[in-house]
């Protein structure tokens, strides 16, 4: 995939079909968005193209209530790519993009240096001064500069919107399968393996100690998941919280043991997706009433595994 940063730099070899918005996460919502996109490209012989938005516009706008982001740009660049997005463009979002007048970006960048066939927008979005770059004003600007404009039907999942604010709340919640489903993919978070206080290898159970690039991770609690080693999904299970019946752990960790695995991990960047909660996180007594709980949430863990559709998801995960 091609990857432009700001439409100064973008060269267009070919017409586009194009969609902008921020897509965090790509859940089902965005990913009908693209889908509409890719195989409206097909049919036009055009290039699928995306332009998104770094950082979140609330996060300049209104940083006091900007949200936490699902990705990073990165994996969002590389799920636009995975669905089949040939060509992103990256606008730095600053006050000064904000107040740009729509219909000036509309035919200066989307018209005459992308030159655009089709234009896509989700349901409901908006961009430029006073958010004037709606649907409304795309269908008229289209019918003068000579492309089609149209928005893309919301997708719902138990009678409500499926959002990426929506996706945030299951996981605050804990409710890791609402958010795979609503993701259409297990929510995954990657990061650098870092040194730990090596408890877990004292009790048997040796634990990657992540510190996450994501800012999103989900309720304390221990969940099973699977981790990504030399490019193969393996079965794990991860805390995720203080380590409360340690004192004076403050700073919240993601530490995986990863089943049948061994090997040093140290620096390495890796992947962990959330597949099930098995439950919250709590205080124990002790070393050894942890350890029993830990047996205990191991046994259940691979009780979850055995499962056939978890098995199957586990080798296309």
């Amino acid at each position: 995939m091609k990857i432009f940063h700001g439409t100064e730099n973008a060269k267009i070899s070919r017409p586009t079909v194009l969609t902008l918005g921020v897509f965090d996460g790509l859940h089902l919502g965005h990913q009908k968005i693209m889908q509409t996109v890719v195989e409206r490209a097909k049919v036009t012989n055009s290039v699928p193209t995306v332009i998104t938005f770094d950082p979140h516009p609330r996060a300049v706008l209104y940083p006091e209530n900007a949200p936490p982001l699902l990705q990073t740009l990165d994996q969002r660049l590389a799920a636009l790519e995975f669905f089949g997005i040939e060509q992103t463009i990256v606008i730095r979002f600053t006050k000064n993009f904000a107040g740009q007048n729509a219909e000036n970006f509309l035919r200066e960048i989307v018209h005459d240096r992308l030159q655009s066939r089709e234009v896509y927008l989700g349901k409901g979005f908006a961009f430029g001064k006073n958010r004037g770059g709606n649907i409304e004003l795309l269908r008229r600007m289209s019918a003068e500069l000579g492309f089609f404009a149209d928005e893309v039907g919301e997708v719902c999942l138990r009678g409500k919107r499926v959002s990426s604010s929506r996706v945030r709340q299951a996981l605050f919640d804990g409710k890791t399968n609402l958010a795979r489903r609503m993701l259409g993919r297990p929510y995954g978070v990657e990061g650098q393996i870092i040194h730990g206080f090596e408890r877990g290898r004292t009790i048997g159970f040796p634990t990657a100690n992540l510190k996450p690039h994501n800012r999103v991770i989900p309720k304390f609690g221990v969940y099973a998941t699977a981790t990504l080693i030399n490019n193969v999904w393996r079965r794990s299970i991860t805390n995720v919280g203080i380590r409360p019946t340690f004192a004076g752990d403050k700073e919240p960790s993601i530490e995986s043991y990863i089943f049948d695995f061994d090997g040093d991990l140290y620096g390495d960047v890796l992947r962990v997706r959330f597949l099930h909660k098995i439950r919250d996180e709590k205080k124990f007594g002790g070393i050894d009433e942890l350890k029993t709980q830990i047996e205990k949430d191991t046994r259940r863990a691979l009780n979850y595994f055995s499962r056939q559709g978890v098995k199957n998801m586990l080798d296309i995960i």
